[in-house]
């Protein structure tokens, strides 16, 4: 099972439009190649977190809380427009600074450069797409009455299938495990983001 097989059933081009109605001076080739970014950073954020046993539980316990049967899944229009109930399974907020902390800026440049988004679009897909990230994770979860090692296994061959397929997508792995205080932009171009938005394309 991969996530991303999920991922093009329900970010399908319909939602994809959805989305790219909602970003002020983007187009929808940008907000495509933004979804996979996005959805790719998560991923690879929440596979990292789930290689400890602490941050494990955490997902797993976000999951049984807030993520139950997809729930945030039942309305996408509803969500990406803004008008799905405040929960903690909407608050794309939350999620990112959960996963991400203070490299959230980072990330945010990450999928600016590699979509040709500006900055505030593509944070406003990160706040959008962090609760379907959750709630994929959440249905799948329910569906296969997945356990906390399942998951982990889940997370890590979904990102390794990813890997295989992309081999470019190790670059946001590199900038998750970065922590430095270095020039931001320099450090993305300099690792291909670029060049990697463009094979997503």
């Amino acid at each position: 099972m991969n996530l991303f097989d999920l991922v093009q059933q329900v970010v399908n081009p319909e939602v994809v439009n959805s989305l790219n109605k909602q970003l002020p001076q983007a187009n929808t080739d940008q907000t495509s190649t933004a979804t996979k970014m996005v959805m790719s950073t998560l991923f690879n954020a929440l596979a990292k977190n789930a290689q400890s046993d602490q941050g494990l539980q955490g997902i797993l316990g976000a999951l049984t809380r807030d993520h139950t049967e997809g729930n945030v899944l039942q309305d996408l229009s509803q969500l990406i427009s803004g008008a799905a109930p405040q929960s903690k399974a909407t608050d794309g907020v939350g999620i990112l600074s959960h996963l991400f902390g203070g490299n959230i800026f980072k990330i945010v440049e990450l999928i600016s450069q590699g979509s040709g988004l500006n900055r505030n679009n593509s944070m406003n897909m990160l706040v959008k797409l962090a609760p379907v990230a959750l709630g994929l994770l959440g249905n799948v979860k329910q569906q296969n009455n997945m356990q906390a090692t399942d998951i982990r296994n889940l997370l890590t061959n979904t990102v390794q299938e990813e890997r295989q397929q992309r081999p470019q997508t190790s670059l946001i792995e590199k900038l998750l495990d970065r922590d430095g205080d270095g020039d931001v932009k320099d450090e993305v171009m300099r690792m291909g983001m670029k060049a990697l938005g463009n094979l997503l394309r």
